[in-house]
């Protein structure tokens, strides 16, 4: 499929998509949130791609945040039909894709930006990037989860002060808050998210899925985490990756996933 507002480029078990909108410092309008889904339900789609990684093109932003020229005079049944169909499309989608997805933050990850990286399973940034949710200082609180999300990472108080000051915090402040996993150089950056997917690839894909199901489960209104985990638990032992696992486990030998 082609696409004008992203690239997406496939190297054996792992893809990679990168916003690719340089002049706009990579910012979100509704044709990259339509892109962005139609390529992540394509991967997904994709039983021989274990790992997406995304990121932006250019070495200054992820995503510098939204195109406000699209919805600065909406109304307010606008605004909520905004933010709707962009957390169906893609934020909420995104975080619930049984393929894990890694943000490699390569600069700004401001407003949109940040909260499409955090709805990723986790995130490794550059040590120039900047991150934050600047919206109060237009008049707008965050749409797209990230009043929802962020305080889920790093906790109530510091999701407060970064909404409530709209400033932008450093790679190093995002690590220690656990904003981001890791912190590393621009140069270094996909090579070492690369790294983290391989040791990714090599583990069961039907587990990770389970997996990400149970942990996103505690973090559903209504949903008892344990009682999800107790039931993608016992799944698990109904799949042939659990024979490979655990014969190899006993047998002292490589496992060979056929997911």
């Amino acid at each position: 499929m082609n696409f004008e507002n992203i690239l997406v480029h496939r190297k054996n078990n792992l893809a990679q998509i990168t916003i690719n909108r340089p002049k706009k410092l990579n910012a979100l309008n509704k044709a990259t949130i339509n892109e962005l889904s139609l390529a992540f339900k394509e991967l997904e789609d994709d039983n021989s791609i274990k790992v997406i990684i995304l990121t932006g093109s250019g070495e200054k932003a992820f995503v510098a945040g939204a195109d406000i020229s699209e919805f600065a005079h909406f109304t307010v049944d606008e605004g909520r039909g905004l933010a709707r169909i962009g957390q169906e499309l893609l934020f909420d989608y995104v975080e619930n894709l049984s393929t894990p997805v890694i943000a490699a933050v390569n600069g700004f990850a401001l407003g949109g930006g940040l909260e499409l990286a955090m709805c990723c399973h986790f995130r490794v940034a550059s040590d120039n990037a900047k991150m934050g949710l600047p919206e109060v200082s237009l008049g707008v609180i965050p749409g797209y989860g990230g009043t929802q999300r962020l305080p889920q990472l790093v906790g109530k108080g510091k999701a407060m002060e970064m909404i409530m000051s709209a400033g932008m915090i450093s790679a190093k402040e995002a690590k220690e808050c656990g904003l981001v996993n890791q912190v590393t150089t621009q140069e270094e950056l996909l090579s070492v998210v690369e790294k983290i997917a391989g040791k990714i690839v090599s583990n069961s894909s039907v587990a990770i899925s389970a997996a990400i199901r149970a942990i996103n489960a505690s973090f559903e209104d209504g949903v008892n985490g344990f009682d999800v985990e107790i039931e993608e638990f016992g799944e698990c032992f109904g799949t042939k990756d659990f024979n490979e696992g655990t014969t190899a486990f006993l047998n002292k030998t490589k496992p060979s996933f056929r997911n």
